[in-house]
């Protein structure tokens, strides 16, 4: 009886290996191998043609050597400072407005979630028209002439609007999700109270809300560190402010792909990594003081 049980048990784990097994390889083969040529590419000099020279930490010296380098990583960082919070702090505004008793609840949460589903090109061409400097929409409003993405004072405000309102929708509905797990009981007992909304928000609302805000948080960082397509279609390569919202990414690609330097991109993505990893650690380390898991 007992070889019968351990024989299905291994027939069901064989099973359960081969049907793991293609994502198993997907991750293997599209990402653990390209990381690891990445690292091992990061040391050495691309001699074209597939062909490299181990030159050891030279790319990282003259990365961290380059100013280019830094203003790039301060753009990252700029553009979390910029997207993260605000764009946090919208998308449960939204959510918690989705959550109300309100008509048409279905259509508003479609709408807000319109913006993923369009390809990232057509909304930044919209944008590109909405923020043209001779006939765009904004500056036709407020009756002046603002070089919105051609301005380095403006370039960075500009791509973080862009940002924040195409991820709103999304972060929203993953917000709502976590809304509706609360459990009516909660504000009942809040209302008997005598508790005010406010209180309640603070007391109630955001302690819950926490656990699905801190990995909505984790995503949006993320993101942000690792944006690059937003950036390349909002702004060309020859507009004179590109330096002012390059970011880490975008500067991957031109090392990369324009400059012809592998082994200071791969050496920019690792940084990169690196720079993920540690907010990563923060956000886990911070989120045991104000994420509550206490259902």
């Amino acid at each position: 009886m007992n070889n019968k049980l351990s024989k299905a048990a291994r027939q069901e784990e064989n099973w359960g290996w081969l049907m793991v097994a293609p994502t198993i390889i997907g991750l293997l083969v599209l990402n653990l191998w390209p990381f690891v040529q990445t690292i091992y590419t990061s040391f050495c000099e691309h001699l074209g043609f597939g062909h490299y020279k181990f030159i050891g930490l030279g790319n990282f010296v003259r990365m961290f050597q380059n100013a280019e380098f830094w203003r790039a990583t301060w753009n990252t960082i700029l553009f979390c400072i910029l997207t993260v919070p605000v764009g946090l702090f919208l998308s449960l505004l939204v959510a918690m407005l989705l959550n109300a008793k309100i008509k048409f609840k279905g259509g508003f949460r479609t709408i807000f979630f319109l913006p993923m589903v369009c390809a990232p090109a057509a909304v930044t061409m919209v944008w590109r028209w909405i923020f043209n400097t001779e006939y765009g929409i904004l500056n036709q409003v407020l009756g002046a002439k603002i070089g919105w993405v051609t301005d380095s004072k403006f370039v960075m405000i500009s791509c973080a609007i862009v940002a924040i309102w195409s991820n709103i929708g999304y972060d929203a509905v993953l917000l709502l999700a976590g809304l509706q797990n609360i459990s009516k009981s909660y504000y009942e007992a809040a209302n008997i109270d005598g508790a005010t909304k406010v209180t309640q928000f603070f007391q109630i609302t955001l302690p819950m809300v926490s656990p699905t805000l801190f990995v909505v948080m984790i995503m949006r960082l993320m993101a942000s560190i690792k944006v690059y397509d937003l950036i390349y279609m909002m702004v060309e390569e020859t507009n004179p402010a590109v330096t002012s919202v390059q970011s880490l990414m975008y500067l991957f690609y031109r090392e990369s792909f324009v400059a012809g330097s592998r082994g200071t991109g791969s050496a920019i993505v690792i940084w990169t990594v690196l720079l993920i990893g540690l907010v990563t650690v923060i956000q886990f380390y911070g989120q045991k003081k104000w994420v509550n898991y206490d259902v």
